[in-house]
């Protein structure tokens, strides 16, 4: 329902990058998508890929002004269509055009299917009026980590239905950064800081990570504490906890940031911490190992492995456990190097884009099998 990078967090960013390693591969591929906040920068960076905005009639949710002659052409000149996110007007609008033209299908929520933070009466709504459907009716359900699976089971959908694709990196798009000139426009000087990247929101967890900062000992007191993305209803109140905790002077918000200014953000910190209450896969630890920043994460992210390879800590999604992870993490500061080289190597070596498009690919052909197309010649929906 976006691709804007600012407001559409991970689900435009992977719609961004599955399009774009599409098109590297030989295919075609459409952006069906709302114009809100669609920007000329964005536009440019799609060359190559048939971008189809619709004029946005209704933004507190992403409701498209009624375009169905534009919608059935698009899935008319599709061979199969890649439907993101769950909770979308514009995928239901496509879906039924899908279903009354007989055209495959694929799912991939990438998170978004538990009943979870706002909206939540619209939410049952809207499942039960057609989003249970659009999952059940799916060609092929897209889980892009292993304990989504146990979401799609909850909407009837057996294992064995599920494909497991994880996110993946590009790491062309982060090869510049300029640390100093990061330091000096946040005022952070030489002090070590913890990162958090993402959205100000609840489900990301700032909170949790703002109390388990405050709590840690005098031992850490010279790290400071840096939150990097667009408020998403939370920065007044982390503000003035920061204030009543007598820390704000520790603790910084930069709001968005892309390109190099993420770069230099990852390179210049000391560890990124990824508190989320609830999600798939976070996209930003692989965007903090390919710049070789270890991570601290909680169980509720779908990256367990960063552990057994050592290249961070994985803890309960708490504050406490929060707490304890950054101190175990911060106490042995030599190590912090070898564990931000280790999650790169894994990265590398499992989660390029260039390798996980493949797999992508493969899936499409499996589900067109039964039309003899040649996959070289078909088009994509996404």
């Amino acid at each position: 329902m976006s691709i804007d990078p600012v407001t559409g967090g991970g689900t435009a960013e992977r719609t961004f990058q599955i399009s774009r390693s599409l098109v590297r591969a030989g295919l075609q591929c459409d952006i069906l998508t709302i114009n809100l906040n669609l920007s000329d920068e964005r536009i440019e960076q799609l060359n190559g890929i048939n971008l189809i905005a619709l004029e946005c009639l209704i933004k507190r949710y992403y409701i498209p002004k009624l375009s169905q002659r534009i919608i059935k052409d698009a899935v008319a000149n599709a061979d199969i269509i890649h439907l993101m996110n769950h909770w979308s007007i514009l995928n239901a609008l496509v879906y039924l055009s899908a279903r009354s033209q007989k055209k495959p299908y694929v799912v991939c929520p990438a998170g978004a299917l538990p009943l979870f933070g706002r909206s939540q009466k619209f939410k049952y709504l809207y499942n039960k009026f057609i989003g249970n459907n659009i999952i059940s009716n799916a060609n092929r359900h897209i889980a892009i980590a292993v304990n989504e699976i146990g979401h799609f089971q909850q909407y009837g959908v057996e294992p064995d239905k599920v494909s497991l694709i994880p996110n993946g990196i590009n790491p062309e798009d982060f090869k510049s950064s300029d640390v100093d000139n990061f330091r000096r426009k946040f005022g952070l000087n030489d002090s070590p800081f913890i990162l958090f990247v993402g959205r100000l929101n609840a489900i990301k967890g700032p909170d949790l990570l703002l109390y388990a900062f405050r709590n840690l000992n005098e031992t850490f007191n010279d790290y400071h504490l840096v939150f990097a993305g667009p408020d998403g209803g939370m920065i007044g109140e982390l503000q003035e906890k920061a204030e009543e905790m007598k820390i704000a002077n520790r603790v910084h918000f930069t709001g968005y940031l892309g390109g190099e200014e993420k770069s230099s953000a990852y390179s210049a910190a000391s560890l990124l911490a990824i508190p989320s209450r609830q999600e798939a896969m976070s996209i930003v630890v692989l965007e903090a190992g390919i710049m070789g920043t270890p991570v601290l994460l909680t169980d509720q992210c779908g990256f367990d492995e960063v552990e057994p390879i050592e290249g961070g800590r994985v803890v309960s999604a708490s504050v406490g456990g929060l707490q304890k992870g950054l101190i175990e993490i911060l106490k042995n500061p030599d190590k912090l190097k070898s564990m931000g080289e280790n999650l790169k190597r894994h990265v590398i070596n499992n989660y390029t884009w260039g390798n996980i498009i493949n797999k992508y690919i493969d899936l499409y052909r499996r589900v067109l099998s039964n039309k003899s197309h040649d996959h070289r010649h078909s088009r994509w929906l996404a």
